[in-house]
């Protein structure tokens, strides 16, 4: 019998976890190991496959399980995905686990020799309210087959991803995942407006997104209230440091990023962005900016594991809307089209100072948005 879960539970300051003894790092303990022998320290995990240890075993081993091809299991989906799991993705609403295997199959029939390759694990909850993981990894692979976007290329894409998951007893109910498909488009050799006048005239299962998909994708899992102010902390508090440099760097000013960013930051995101120092960091939120001046961000779920001794991984989910209202070299000849942007970041934090951001956002949906603003004025 299929469960109703239901909508994900916001995060309570005690679900988030205040060391690393279940974590990425020590899952592989700094070894280039992808998947290790042992598995890590046994962690309640109420109605999940009695073989994996933790929630970081669980997220490395199905991705590894499902995708890739000395163990590919596709239909595996099927055990570890709700019927009625909700995947709010680069284009939209994906709903159900026969949607998630049917793109898969998809997806691995395109590049046969695809691995995803963990990256970086950020979790919090557990096996009552669910378990919030946040996944970074890099998918790697040639494409030697046909995919929605044409034949096959012959070329090989490495492209981050991010995956925020909700999951419960072996099921993953609720998905925001960003898998930078303008970055992969890019390195098959695919101008990427020509892409999306395509695919805005033809549009992919879920897009455009309705205002009931983009309210939903907004509040999912968000608290009523941010923690810092129901629940505030003396000293560093993760959830009041991300809301307010989140909001000083796309609404506000960006001064914060001088006194909060370590100068030579390193920085990797959507659409082969990837640079060093706060001033290329400037360049890249300014060019955002710039083509919607009315650009209104707001974050919409936090948790983070560690603790001031060896610092903290931060997870940001945020979405932000505005009006293509300027010209721009990235996003070209101003539309009016009042456009939805959402994304993921992840930070590593020490000593108070990010040392290190990942950050994707929807960016080839964004300009579907604006290839369809301009297809309506003809």
């Amino acid at each position: 019998m299929s469960r109703n879960y239901g909508a994900a539970q916001p995060l309570v300051r005690r679900n988030m976890p205040t060391g690393y003894d279940i974590s990425l790092r020590d899952y592989t303990k700094n070894r280039t190991v992808r998947i290790p022998q042992e598995f890590g320290p046994k962690q309640s995990l109420r109605g999940f496959e009695k073989n994996y240890n933790n929630i970081v075993d669980y997220i490395v081993r199905i991705t590894h399980r499902i995708w890739e091809t000395d163990a590919r299991d596709v239909d595996y989906i099927g055990a570890c995905y709700a019927p009625s799991s909700l995947i709010y993705d680069d284009y939209g609403l994906q709903t159900g686990s026969k949607k998630i295997i049917a793109d898969t199959h998809h997806t691995t029939g395109a590049f046969p020799d695809i691995v995803l390759d963990a990256e970086e694990v950020i979790w919090a909850g557990d096996d009552e309210v669910g378990f919030h993981t946040s996944h970074l990894t890099r998918i790697i692979g040639t494409n030697t087959g046909p995919s929605r976007y044409g034949p096959a290329t012959g070329k090989k894409i490495g492209v981050l991803v991010i995956a925020n998951c909700v999951a419960l007893e072996n099921d993953i109910f609720q998905e925001h995942v960003l898998y930078n498909t303008s970055a992969m488009l890019q390195q098959l050799g695919i101008d990427l407006w020509e892409e999306a006048d395509r695919l805005a005239a033809d549009p992919p299962p879920g897009w455009p997104r309705s205002q009931q998909t983009w309210d939903d994708l907004r509040r999912s899992a968000s608290p009523a209230q941010p923690l810092s102010l129901t629940d505030p902390v003396d000293g560093f508090d993760p959830d009041a440091f991300a809301r307010r440099l989140h909001d000083n760097i796309w609404n506000g000013d960006m001064t914060l990023i001088d006194s909060e960013y370590v100068a030579e930051l390193p920085f990797e995101g959507t659409t082969e962005r990837k640079f060093n120092g706060i001033v290329a960091y400037k360049d890249y939120v300014s060019s955002l900016r710039a083509a919607f001046p009315d650009l209104s961000l707001h974050v919409d779920e936090i948790y983070w594991m560690g603790n001031d001794a060896d610092g903290w991984l931060i997870s940001t989910r945020w979405s932000a809307e505005g009006t293509h209202n300027r010209d721009t070299e990235i996003y070209r000849t101003a539309t009016g089209a009042a456009c939805q942007i959402w994304g993921i970041t992840q930070w590593r934090v020490v000593q108070g100072r990010v040392q290190q951001e990942w950050q994707l956002f929807n960016e080839l949906d964004l300009m579907m948005q604006i290839a369809k603003a301009r297809q309506n004025a003809v």
